[in-house]
């Protein structure tokens, strides 16, 4: 017999929610409970329970870039084609810039190097001498022992182990080189290429700055810039330039690289022949660096450039002084006859201004020049009479001076209009005509008044008028030179030159 079918399904009880059919078989229940929990928002469950994206809602997530970049991407421009004409204008515009402001000058000094000694003496007072050519591939000199023995590590921070054979001697010790600057024109050459607005009345000198020996594995770290006077207002040392001399020792590598303010470098690898001795000049406000020595030995001179002028700055007068040369030393002083010549004349000049004429003649423009600009450029004895009125605690001054007149101390001769202004007219009509015959009174048009009136309204006064006492030589021979400048004008429309002198005015106390 078949017994009655049990409730119970066979797959056990039904799960909640689900109850089970007509057959035994479990089917939702559609009016009960739902079998997911609440559905997320901008999500809706569909006819078999699952979730359906809700079109009143949306989900974005957020990339780099939009999908149409990415299944679209923008190909990159093509790389410029090769320009040649772009490239000729850029080794144009290089060329220019380095022939306007060069920083950097080379060249070579034709010496035998067997006639190159370097005297030395080291720690312990023992004196030595240095022979030139060197090449320790072949043999070390003795010598060469005892100078680096002599010399000190360069002291980089962070480059210890590639420094250990970077040395330099101290210039405490005593160091006497056959090789003579002043030989050969290496500083007029410095001061074409490197300084050529140098005024005229300033020259260059030299002081040795130290001797670096660089072996193998040996460089010299970017050395700090010492700021010269033409470009600063000072430095450390006030130098103009430095001057680096390579000696006849053979090496490879030790290249000098320079660079300048602007970020510009140039890079000098050293191919001088044993022949010859190399040299290098370049500002004081670049720093420097030699590379890695890879064989040999390098050697080289390091010299400031400073800038002095000519007759500045002269020693005090009195028995036995001796000028010496300093920071504002002269090249030449008066010497002590000459300086004697002066307190006879100062003695009788007491609370007077007195002027000398200068002797010799200058090139420059007294329309655009004032006098007092032109003490840097005095030669001879006229730079000799300055420097004895400073020494004497005076204070010269330069002034222009032309026919009796003298012009004050800031201002140039200037000529001004050709034609004197004319007479104002009467009732806006015709200027009235001046008087003509004996009892004409207007100014001439032309001649030495119409001159006199434009040097007057230039700013110029009578001597007499500026308490000024000229002083010259009552004995002099006809002819004697007298210093002499030009100025162009136009008097009735023609180009004239007005000569002008200079007087050296001093108040004497």
């Amino acid at each position: 017999m078949y017994s009655t079918p049990s409730p119970t399904p066979l797959y056990g009880a039904a799960p909640r929610g689900i109850v089970p059919d007509i057959n035994g078989r479990l089917s939702p229940n559609l009016s009960a409970a739902p079998l997911y929990s609440a559905a997320p928002r901008g999500m809706a469950p569909d006819i078999s329970g699952r979730m359906s994206p809700n079109p009143a809602g949306f989900e974005v997530e957020h990339v780099s870039r939009p999908p149409s970049a990415i299944g679209h991407r923008i190909p990159a421009p093509p790389e410029p084609a090769y320009d040649p004409e772009f490239l000729y204008r850029e080794s144009v515009s290089k060329l220019i810039a380095a022939k306007t402001r060069p920083f950097s000058v080379s060249g070579r000094i034709p010496l035998d190097p067997s006639q190159l000694v370097l005297f030395f003496r080291s720690r312990n007072g023992t004196s030595h001498a240095l022979d030139f050519p060197i090449d320790i591939a072949y043999s070390t000199p003795p010598a060469l022992d005892a100078f680096i023995a002599a010399c000190k590590r360069h002291q980089i921070p962070g480059f210890e182990a590639a420094v250990q054979e970077a040395y330099y001697y101290p210039p405490t010790l005593a160091l006497t080189p056959s090789l003579e600057i002043a030989n050969y024109p290496i500083l007029d050459a410095i001061r074409t290429a490197l300084f050529p607005a140098l005024p005229v009345g300033q020259f260059l000198t030299v002081r040795r700055d130290r001797v670096d020996v660089l072996l193998p594995g040996g460089r010299i770290a970017p050395a700090a810039p010492a700021r010269g006077a033409l470009r600063t207002s000072g430095g450390a040392d006030g130098r103009v330039a430095t001057l680096n001399i390579t000696l006849p020792a053979r090496f490879h590598g030790g290249a000098l690289t320079i660079r300048d303010a602007d970020g510009r470098t140039e890079r000098l690898a050293s191919a001088a022949p044993t022949t010859d001795l190399e040299w290098t000049a370049f500002p004081g406000e670049c720093e420097h660096e030699v590379e890695t020595v890879s064989h040999g030995c390098r050697m080289s001179i390091s010299y400031a450039v400073f800038s002095r002028p000519f007759a500045v700055g002269a020693p005090s007068p009195g028995p036995g002084y001796s000028p010496t040369l300093g920071s504002d030393a002269a090249l030449f002083a008066p010497s002590q006859p000459f300086l004697d010549l002066l307190p006879p004349v100062l003695q009788m000049s007491r609370g007077r201004k007195i002027a000398f004429f200068l002797s010799h003649d200058y090139d420059v423009d007294p329309s655009v020049v004032l006098a007092d600009a032109l003490a840097p450029q005095l030669k001879g004895g006229d730079a000799l009479l300055y420097a004895a009125l400073k020494a004497y605690k005076l204070a010269p001054a330069l002034h222009w001076s032309a026919g009796g007149y003298i012009w004050p101390l800031d201002r140039p001769v200037e000529m001004f209009d050709d034609e004197p202004p004319a007479p104002p007219a009467r009732f806006g009509g015709a200027p009235h005509p001046p008087v003509r015959g004996a009892f004409n009174n207007a100014m001439p048009a032309h001649g030495p008044d119409a001159l006199r009136a434009r040097v007057e309204a230039s700013g110029a006064v009578l001597l007499a008028d500026a308490d000024v006492t000229l002083l010259t030589d009552w004995r002099a021979p006809e002819g004697a030179p007298l210093g002499k400048a030009r100025m162009h004008f136009v008097a009735q429309g023609l180009l004239e030159k007005l000569v002008v002198n200079v007087l050296l005015v001093a108040f004497v106390h």
